[in-house]
């Protein structure tokens, strides 16, 4: 059980969210759903939400909702999509109270820049959640394959503003009661970057072929592109002034990447489900970034724009 047993609300219970909830659930937090997705909501209303992992298989009772339920929480976890963050934070205020905490965990970069435009920045957190594989096999049912780390950080945190310290770690503590590596962090902006670089190596290059994470880190063809496309996010990064602990990008991809050789990364996972996928804030955030210090990213501008011509056609 944990020290301190919080009220949490996963906004966003696709297989991520999911994974989330039913660990913290376990862990004697009360925990409630929101999804649209009305039969995942009504198989976890009725038989609990059901995950299974290398740890082996529990199902949590949980409350599923559609729509946010008018009870004020302790914590938000706003795990949507990037693309639904703006409407998503926009429907939270059933949710919210003087003292409720909202952390959203997306992929990429600039969705917390989203959430802070609404919800404003003193009660929001930042999470990176890395090593994670998860996806849903049915209704109600969360399979995950992997789960290295989660880290936490204030948005805002590194200019001293925003949430306190005090308000992260006892976050983390939550996460830590429910079994997960969890950890408060002073610069989350790093971490993000840190994940963009690994994310930027595989996300499109896998998208554009099939190929998994280990068989793209050694094609002889795509290897040099995804490698390529990591190394111009750490320039870019560099470039920012970002306070990243990468001395090597590609020996940093390649250690990511030997971890799970066999996982897809989301943006594949989408394509295969005939969805359109996060590449505008992962490849597509680093031409972006770069711009606003005068660089260019031609690696991941045309990735990005390889990917999305190719999704327009879903």
């Amino acid at each position: 059980m944990a020290a301190t047993p919080l009220r949490i609300a996963v906004v966003g219970c696709g297989a991520m969210g999911s994974v989330y909830a039913a660990r913290l659930a376990g862990a004697g937090h009360d925990v409630l759903v929101v999804d649209a997705w009305a039969d995942h909501v009504q198989a976890i209303a009725r038989d609990g939400l059901a995950l299974s992992g290398p740890d082996g298989e529990r199902t949590a009772q949980v409350r599923a909702f559609q729509s946010p339920p008018a009870e004020p929480v302790d914590l938000v976890v706003l795990a949507v999509k990037a693309a639904d963050v703006v409407s998503a934070a926009a429907g939270l205020a059933p949710l919210l109270d003087d003292d409720t905490v909202v952390l959203t965990v997306q992929n990429g970069l600039g969705s917390a820049e989203e959430v802070a435009r609404v919800l404003g920045a003193g009660r929001l957190a930042v999470g990176i959640a890395s090593g994670f594989g998860a996806s849903l096999t049915a209704p109600g049912r969360v399979h995950h394959n992997a789960m290295k780390a989660l880290r936490f950080g204030a948005y805002d945190g590194v200019s001293g503003g925003g949430l306190p310290a005090d308000d992260v770690e006892r976050i983390a503590a939550a996460w830590r009661a429910g079994g997960f590596d969890a950890a408060a962090v002073g610069d989350i902006a790093a971490m993000q970057w840190e994940k963009l670089i690994c994310n930027v190596a595989y996300s499109a290059p896998c998208a554009l072929t099939g190929l998994t994470v280990g068989e793209v880190m050694d094609h002889p063809e795509m290897g040099p592109i995804s490698r390529a496309a990591a190394t111009e996010a750490w320039e870019t990064a560099r470039a920012l002034g970002i306070g990243i602990d990468v001395p090597d990008p590609v020996v940093h991809v390649r250690d990511f990447g030997a971890q799970m050789p066999a996982a897809k990364p989301s943006a594949l996972l989408d394509h295969e489900a005939g969805r359109r996928s996060e590449i505008a804030v992962i490849n597509g955030a680093i031409p972006r970034e770069a711009a606003k210090v005068g660089r260019t990213a031609p690696v991941n501008a045309t990735l990005t724009g390889l990917v999305r011509t190719r999704e327009a056609t879903f």
